[in-house]
């Protein structure tokens, strides 16, 4: 097999005419075939420069012509330009090309005049898709690697026809999210239109429908940029270990531009957290047990709530179809161990896990933003409940700018806080102490010290 590969520039005579000549012997010799790269005049010179640096070649005219070598083992082997070419037609095949000047000329011209159409065309083609922009920072985070290939998925995404996937980390070395970027691609999932790379904040957010933060600092910097990048709708999750309710609420205080609705940070890792650990007591699957409640600070004073939970396929005394569940309250009964030991075993579930794998539960804390994003985009049930940190809402008589975590649904892509919640004293309490902790959490965060401020000292001030 003759594999030959022949470049040159769209509006050259020569190039034209060893087309032609190439063309003919394809269709004459089976074994002969012809690879034709066309480029454009004025890129023609940075192309031919690169080309020949790659190969170690020396040629400085159009065309140029070379023999594929794959099959043997080895390089590409250079043949030359288009005399080169001709000869050795001649010489190997006993065929030449006998084509007047004008005719050369016309093909030349008709040869440009066809890239620039399909140049024409692919740019209106480009223009026509709207991709999806997603933006996730530390996106070199084993949290971001969980994450990267559902958020290119329509389960998450419905409607969407393409997804441009924008991943940041400031820390991280720009080798390390070229091969991210590689590994990304190479998943060869549909929704996926490009994935970009990002080590600074020169295009961080530009065009973002969706902003996913792990950051554990620069979230004045980022209100900045997402209130004057990011499109009006964007939908923005906070997420991480600690401080996300302070981190959110930074967020908040330096955006102008864009509802505070669209920015949340989610408590549905602790809910899931809370929900094994019941199911675990009542032997029965996580899935079973619904409707868990998280108030309060997501990384500090929280409570569990479960007067809205709910758990099927309990093997009690009362039973039912699969469709059939009972309050968790009911079947537990034990006030004082959901008061206190429930409460603290949850608090400490996730430390358990990192001290036992010798790292944070990235794979749940990923399933719980894709929770979350499931239902902002319209998949989930009308009665689901999940708990967002959201801007401390009114009806709380809580203190303003505070971002606390409370029961919401989502109806048509938006979220509305929960309201036939009973509030009883205990619950009260508890919500005054965490909306207090998250007040002096405010009062000494800052841009440099958000993280470096121990919880301890905090809570003991």
């Amino acid at each position: 097999m003759a594999k030959f590969v022949l470049a040159g520039k769209t509006d050259c005579p020569h190039y034209a005419k060893a087309e032609l000549l190439a063309d003919s012997l394809q269709r004459c010799l089976p074994n002969f075939r012809i690879h034709k790269i066309s480029v454009l005049p004025h890129a023609w010179k940075e192309w031919l420069e690169d080309t020949c640096t790659r190969n170690g070649w020396k040629h400085e005219q159009s065309p140029l012509v070379w023999r594929e070598l794959v099959d043997q083992g080895g390089k590409a082997m250079l043949l030359g330009g288009f005399s080169e070419f001709l000869e050795h037609c001649q010489d190997y095949y006993s065929i030449t090309s006998d084509m007047p000047t004008d005719i050369m000329l016309s093909v030349a011209s008709e040869n440009l005049e066809t890239k620039m159409n399909s140049i024409v065309e692919e740019q209106h083609r480009v223009s026509l898709i709207k991709p999806l922009h997603i933006w996730l920072s530390s996106a070199l985070s084993p949290t971001g690697h969980f994450l990267i290939p559902n958020l290119l998925s329509a389960e998450v995404f419905p409607n969407t026809s393409a997804i441009s996937l924008h991943l940041l980390n400031l820390e991280g070395k720009e080798e390390q999210l070229q091969w991210l970027r590689m590994e990304t691609e190479n998943l060869a999932l549909p929704l996926l239109y490009q994935v970009t790379i990002h080590t600074d904040l020169e295009q961080a957010f530009k065009e973002a429908d969706v902003i996913l933060l792990q950051d554990e600092y620069r979230y004045r910097e980022y209100g900045q940029l997402i209130d004057t990048r990011a499109n009006r709708e964007v939908k923005v999750i906070v997420s991480g270990d600690s401080f996300v309710n302070l981190r959110c609420s930074l967020l908040l205080d330096n955006v102008n531009l864009i509802d505070s609705n669209q920015f949340v940070t989610v408590a549905t890792q602790l809910e899931n957290e809370a929900r094994a650990i019941i199911a675990r007591k009542l032997k029965v699957r996580t899935s079973d047990v619904t409707h868990v409640i998280v108030w309060g600070n997501i990384s500090g004073s929280f409570y569990i709530d479960l007067q809205r939970a709910k758990v099927f396929n309990y093997d009690g005394p009362i039973k039912g179809p699969a469709y059939f569940s009972q309050p968790a309250k009911h079947i537990l009964q034990e006030r004082k161990w959901l008061e206190t030991d429930f409460q603290e075993l949850v608090r400490c579930q996730r430390a358990a896990v990192a001290s036992k794998t010798c790292r944070a539960a990235p794979m749940s804390l990923a399933n719980g933003i894709l929770e979350v994003l499931k239902a902002w985009n319209g998949i989930c049930g009308p009665d689901e409940i999940f708990s967002l940190g959201v801007l401390c809402p009114g009806d709380y008589n809580l203190p303003d700018g505070i971002v606390l975590s409370v029961p919401v649904i989502f109806t048509d892509r938006k979220w509305s806080v929960l309201s036939d919640v009973t509030r009883e004293d205990n619950l009260k309490e508890r919500l005054e102490i965490a909306a207090n902790e998250l007040r002096q959490e405010k009062e000494l965060g800052s841009e440099d010290n958000t993280v470096a401020v121990n919880k301890k000292e905090l809570m003991d001030d």
